[in-house]
C-alpha cells in the first residue's frame, strides 16, 4: 500500500510594522522555522511591509482556516489586534516581544529560536484567555457590534464634561454613576487600562469581568468584579462626545439612550508560553515588583 506523506505545517508570522531592525530577527526566525520543516507564510501586511523574498503571504482569514500556528512578533497592541482577529478560528498564538511590555507577548527576541524550538516539540505551557463581545443597541436595533481582548470603554470626549452611566447587570440595576467614563475589562485586561485606573489584577485563570470606573465623581464608586457570565448593560443618560473603545484600537460614537451590552464571546484565545513561563515571573518584571534575591524566599 502507498504511502501518502503528511502535508507541511503552516506556520504564519505577524510582525509589527515601522520596528527598526526587525528585518534580522524576522528572518532568522523564518530560516529557522523552514529548517524544521514548517511551511512559513507572512500575513499580507506583514508581507508588504518586509517584502516576501520568495515567502507566501496569506490574508488572517487564510491563516485561521489552514494554519497551525501564528507567531506574533511585536508589543502587547500587535498581539491585541490579531486576536480578536484570529479568536473565531481557534489557532494558537505565540507571541515574541519586540515592543516594550511584553505582558502577553513574552518571548524576548534573543531567546525565540530556542523557545520556539520547546513550544513546537510540544513542551509548552497552554493557556486559554477570554474576551468580550460589545453589541450597541439604539432604539431596539444592534448599530454596532466588536470583540475586545483587553476592555470595552465607554468614555467621554477630551473637551467634555462628566458623562452619567446607568448600570445594569443581568438585569438588576447596580448604579447612576457620574464619571469621566467605565472600563470593562477580562482578566487579561487587568492589567492595561483598568490597572491605570484604580483596579485589581485578575489572574487569567480567574472566571471574572472587571468593572472600573474612570475618575469617579462619588468616591464611594470602587472598582467591582462581577461573574464572567454576566449580561452587563450601559445605558447613556447623559453627557456628550460619548465614544466606545475596544482595545483601544476599534472605536464607535454613541448618542444618549444608547444600550451597550457587554457579555464573555463565545470564543477564546489560546497562548503557548516556553515551558518556564510564570505569570507570577511576569508581574514581577513588568511590575517592578521586589523579588526575594534567594531560593530560599527570605530577605538578606
Amino acid at each position: 500500500m502507498p504511502v501518502t506523506s503528511q502535508p507541511q505545517q503552516i506556520i504564519a508570522l505577524v510582525v509589527r510594522q515601522n520596528t527598526p531592525g526587525i528585518e534580522e530577527p524576522v528572518g532568522r526566525l523564518t530560516e529557522f522555522l523552514a529548517a524544521s520543516g514548517y511551511r512559513v507564510v507572512y500575513e499580507t501586511d506583514t508581507a508588504a511591509h518586509l517584502g516576501t523574498d520568495g515567502i507566501e503571504s496569506m490574508t488572517v482569514a487564510e491563516i485561521g482556516e489552514q494554519a497551525s500556528y501564528a507567531v506574533v512578533m511585536g508589543g502587547d497592541g500587535t498581539m491585541l489586534g490579531i486576536a480578536r482577529q484570529l479568536a473565531q478560528y481557534d489557532i494558537p498564538l505565540i507571541g515574541i516581544n519586540s515592543g516594550r511590555l511584553g505582558f502577553i507577548t513574552d518571548i524576548p527576541i534573543d531567546r525565540m529560536v530556542p523557545a520556539l524550538g520547546e513550544i513546537l516539540q510540544g513542551q509548552a505551557k497552554t493557556e486559554e484567555r477570554t474576551l468580550l463581545e460589545a453589541r450597541v443597541v439604539r432604539e431596539g436595533q444592534q448599530i454596532f457590534c466588536a470583540v475586545a481582548f483587553n476592555d470595552v470603554v465607554v468614555a467621554r470626549g477630551a473637551g467634555a464634561g462628566m458623562v452619567e452611566l446607568k448600570l445594569t447587570v443581568d438585569g438588576e440595576f447596580m448604579y447612576n454613576q457620574r464619571a469621566d467614563g467605565l472600563i470593562v475589562s477580562t482578566p487579561t485586561g487587568s492589567t492595561a487600562y483598568a490597572l491605570s485606573a484604580g483596579g485589581p489584577l485578575l489572574h487569567p485563570r480567574v472566571q471574572g469581568i472587571v468593572l472600573v470606573p474612570i475618575a469617579p465623581h462619588a468616591l464611594s464608586n470602587r472598582p467591582i468584579v462581577v461573574p464572567e457570565s454576566s449580561e452587563i448593560v450601559v445605558e447613556l443618560v447623559a453627557g456628550r462626545d460619548i465614544s466606545v473603545n475596544f482595545d483601544m484600537q476599534t472605536f464607535t460614537s454613541a448618542q444618549l439612550g444608547d444600550h451597550i451590552v457587554i457579555s464573555r464571546s463565545p470564543h477564546t484565545i489560546t497562548f503557548l508560553h516556553p515551558r518556564d513561563w510564570s505569570y507570577y515571573h511576569t508581574l514581577r518584571e513588568k511590575l517592578h515588583w521586589n523579588e526575594y534575591p534567594t531560593n530560599e524566599g527570605k530577605l538578606t
